[in-house]
């Protein structure tokens, strides 16, 4: 029985044990965060809670911060959130409304929590990303003129003070400058422009005490903010790490000898050195057919062995991994590649075409278990 006989058997019992399909292992590139400082600016509104209509308590308002992202999904921001807050007062003596404004400036401190990153996993090239706010500070007020001339508007229509009117009042009416603490709660939506530039939208809940706009209501009182603006990025955001692939470990096949039938000799001889068969085994990268770089010192070992045994052969089978690819493509991958390794033989090492037998098994066969190994050439010399 032919060696090459011996050893394909082999490889077919093989065959029945291959794996699922999976990707060709390859150098992994993955992208790693870098932690970074940045800076955002933003601009839009602020409805402030109270019982006349939603359009005569809308103010400006403006955001500018400073934050850290310390991994994918948590960071700091300190903030100054400001501009102007609105009370106001459908008076029923009168069936007259009053509104009033004042100004104020909210120092923060919020985390940060990117719920994309959290839940789909880290991708520096998302185009939209979603994060939750939870934070606080303090709410420094001032210019309270507005509210002190409709309590004096209010005085000469009935007569009493305001903060005396019966169902509302305006007994927390306060001048100068007062601080309160402030809580904030909300979400942002960042919509990424490049690694350092990215346009946002964001909206909060504030809560702060019952006195904010003059009103005593028994409860705390409301604002909500709605912004629009940029984020610039300071430094770098992330890098990308190269994870070597396992390289194969490279099969070697004793060489099988059966036993000859003994025979009359007519002189006896010396025994003659016994020569291994070598097994040189070949790997390709996924729908590749010439012989990789890496490989190709394999190609020249079969090539050494060959000069240095004038009578040996080679055989080169060619297989294809069945886990991708059809049949028909298989076939014609298994078979260019075995052609590649023995036009290499030929052309670069003179190796003589008809020491060389090329044969092809398609995905027929299958030599490994581990899928990705079979886009493989297995060259037998013997």
């Amino acid at each position: 029985m032919k060696l090459r006989h011996i050893i394909l058997s082999g490889l077919a019992m093989v065959a029945g044990l291959t794996a699922s399909a999976q990707e060709q292992p390859g150098d992994k590139v993955v992208n790693e965060f870098v932690p970074h400082w940045y800076i955002q600016g933003q601009f839009g509104g602020q409805y402030t809670l109270g019982e006349i209509s939603f359009s005569k308590l809308l103010a400006p308002n403006a955001q500018v911060g400073v934050g850290y992202e310390f991994n994918p999904v948590f960071g700091l921001r300190l903030s100054a959130n400001g501009w102007q807050s609105k009370g106001g007062w459908d008076l029923e003596a009168n069936n007259k409304t009053y509104k009033w404004h004042y100004f104020y400036v909210a120092p923060m401190l919020d985390l940060k929590f990117n719920l994309s990153n959290l839940f789909c996993g880290y991708n520096p090239n998302r185009v939209f990303n979603v994060s939750a706010l939870v934070g606080g500070g303090v709410n420094i007020a001032w210019h309270n003129d507005n509210a002190q001339r409709v309590n004096d508007e209010i005085m000469a229509v009935t007569k009493v003070p305001a903060a005396n009117y019966a169902g509302q009042n305006l007994e927390y009416l306060w001048d100068g400058t007062k601080v309160r603490g402030v809580g904030r709660a909300g979400l942002a939506a960042d919509f990424r422009v490049s690694d350092r530039v990215s346009l946002g939208l964001e909206a909060t809940a504030n809560v702060t005490t019952d006195a904010y706009n003059s009103k005593k209501a028994g409860n705390a009182d409301w604002y909500f903010n709605a912004l629009a603006g940029i984020k610039i990025n300071l430094g770098k955001t992330n890098r990308t790490k190269t994870i070597p692939a396992p390289q194969p470990q490279e099969r070697i096949i004793e060489r099988i000898v059966e036993k000859p039938a003994p025979a009359p000799v007519e002189k006896k001889l010396d025994n003659p050195k016994r020569v291994e068969a070598l097994v040189r085994d070949i790997f390709f990268s996924i729908r590749e057919v010439d012989v990789p770089e890496s490989q190709q010192e394999k190609v020249r070992e079969i090539a050494a062995y060959l000069n240095e045994n004038p009578n040996a052969k080679v055989t080169v089978s060619g297989y294809a991994d069945a886990g991708t690819g059809s049949k028909a493509i298989n076939a014609k991958y298994a078979k260019e590649r075995s052609e590649s390794v023995a036009k290499m033989l030929t052309d670069n090492y003179g190796v003589s075409a008809s020491r060389i037998v090329i044969k092809s098994y398609g995905d027929t066969v299958q030599p490994y278990k581990d899928n990705d190994r079979n886009r493989v050439v297995v060259a037998v010399a013997e």
